[in-house]
């Protein structure tokens, strides 16, 4: 396999960078809460778009889109977490978790109807994005899950820390944990 370099941004800090599911968009969080957004075959032209996630300048540790790309979700050092309109900028609801020792990562679900996301005293949450409420909340047990990923094409997703756990979401018994089936497994170096 071989691969060409295309090109350079610099940038201050440490940005998070994300691209839309059509790899034609990219986003870049930059340090002051600024977003920019590049058209990746343009992308030497500079950001077609900047705005502001008004009223937090924390550093942004995580930025992706949805799969139907029309939201963007930020998690921040703050323990904030942000949905964000993907080409406006707007503020559609943010979410706030505990502290926690750790840089720690939401993710919308395949459909992009809700977030989920660990926190620092070692549970999971769910909110439902149109109706802002929280619809679950349940004990990880592996800790502060710090990454949280979604299998494309299953309702199943894995909350990592030092230790994987695989969740299926249980559709049968609203109001209670998601984790019908649970699996463990212990990453070793």
């Amino acid at each position: 396999m071989h691969a060409s370099f295309q090109g350079i941004l610099r940038l201050r800090g440490r940005p998070a960078v994300s691209y839309d599911q059509q790899g034609l968009v990219f986003a870049v969080a930059m340090e002051g809460g600024a977003i920019k957004l590049f058209d990746s075959r343009h992308f030497d032209k500079g950001p077609f778009e900047t705005f502001l996630v008004g009223g937090d300048t924390a550093e942004v540790c995580d930025i992706k889109f949805s799969n139907d790309g029309k939201s963007m979700l930020l998690t921040t050092t703050s323990n904030s977490i942000y949905v964000l309109d993907a080409y406006g900028g707007e503020k559609r609801c943010g979410f706030n978790l505990d502290p926690s020792p750790t840089a720690m990562e939401a993710t919308f679900t395949p459909d992009g109807q809700y977030v989920f996301s660990g926190s620092g005293d070692g549970s999971l949450h769910a909110w439902r994005i149109d109706t802002l409420n929280k619809v679950c909340s349940w004990d990880s047990h592996i800790g502060v899950a710090s990454c949280l990923k979604w299998a494309p094409r299953r309702v199943m997703f894995v909350a990592a820390s030092s230790v994987l756990t695989f969740w299926i979401p249980d559709h049968r018994s609203p109001g209670e944990a998601a984790g019908v089936q649970e699996e463990q497994v212990t990453l070793t170096q």
